[in-house]
């Protein structure tokens, strides 16, 4: 079986609703949450989540899929019930910063899968 890694990582970052790119060797879809205001010691903050995936099997197709997903604490409960109803591990939960206003929390995912079939399971899972 023959597979475009371009193609599909456009198709991976088209489903999960991000913009692509490829940094490292392996395949990036960024979402920017710009509708989150968030300061950093009194300076606005870029917000944004992102999903990767690499080492994918020529044979199975299957790859490790990651993902960074960064929320405001009203939002993780939810997230982090939606991600794991899809079958997907989290893998941590945290914050990353000390002077962050509001407080944003990072939700760490992983599993191997299909990269099409794990963007699926990642973008029912925002839609909650």
């Amino acid at each position: 079986m023959a597979f475009n890694n371009e193609s599909i990582c456009q198709q991976f970052a088209r489903i999960i609703g991000g913009q692509e790119g490829f940094a490292g060797g392996k395949c990036v879809a960024t979402i920017n949450r710009d509708e989150i205001q968030v300061t950093i010691m009194g300076k606005r903050f870029r917000v944004t989540t992102s999903f990767s995936y690499e080492s994918r099997d020529n044979k199975t197709g299957r790859a490790l899929c990651l993902g960074r997903v960064a929320l405001l604490q009203k939002e993780v409960d939810r997230f982090v019930a939606a991600i794991i109803e899809q079958g997907i591990t989290v893998s941590s939960v945290h914050n990353e910063w000390l002077f962050d206003d509001p407080s944003l929390i990072y939700v760490n995912i992983e599993d191997v899968d299909d990269p099409l079939i794990f963007a699926r399971k990642v973008r029912r899972a925002l839609r909650n």
